[in-house]
């Protein structure tokens, strides 16, 4: 019985690589996700550490970054297992679009301390530090509604305490977000969700 069971995995396994990409792409999009309006995308698995958070490392962070790069560019470098980085999520930068790259319940290894990544959700977001015109008003509106979504989940207050920058994680050589991110601005969003 369980060499059956073993046998019709591995068909469906193999049948499932036969699928063109964009019907595997779209049936990992409908994947549910911790966020009710982001979209699966996930990151490799070698490039973060299953857990069962919040039981097995308690949450008491949101870390904002600035990824360096496109929206595109940075889900593809957490998809691909040599590069051993990842964040939860990835927010685009024209549309507001949220892709979850990492469970919440899983270590998403982005803010360069172990201790900060088993206890933080990280929030990467498409841009540059030096570049304003990619923190558009959608971006800060849907990042602000995934952070306060992240907040509300965990009992965290709404606050600069508990809502920090990746430059603010101690030991950080990151100056992500960067001095053009409007904390003002954003932490009144997150506020008003």
């Amino acid at each position: 019985m369980q060499r059956r069971r073993i046998l019709q995995g591995a068909a469906v396994t193999a049948t499932a690589a036969l699928l063109p990409a964009s019907v595997r792409a779209v049936a990992a999009a409908t994947e549910e996700t911790d966020h009710p309006a982001a979209q699966w995308h996930p990151a490799s698995t070698a490039n973060y550490t299953p857990a069962r958070r919040p039981s097995s490392h308690p949450v008491d962070r949101v870390v904002i970054h600035v990824a360096q790069q496109t929206f595109t560019q940075t889900v593809g470098i957490f998809q691909n297992p040599a590069k051993r980085v990842s964040a939860h999520y990835v927010v685009r930068s024209g549309d507001g679009f949220v892709a979850q790259c990492v469970r919440e319940r899983d270590i998403a290894w982005h803010a360069g301390r172990w201790d900060h990544n088993t206890r933080s959700v990280g929030i990467e977001h498409e841009g540059w530090v030096d570049q304003p015109g990619y923190f558009t008003h959608t971006m800060y509106a849907r990042s602000a509604k995934l952070t306060a979504d992240i907040c509300e989940r965990y009992g965290l207050p709404k606050d600069r305490t508990h809502i920090i920058g990746h430059h603010e994680v101690p030991g950080s050589d990151h100056t992500d977000p960067g001095i053009h991110w409007d904390w003002q601005r954003f932490m009144r969003l997150v506020n008003l969700v």
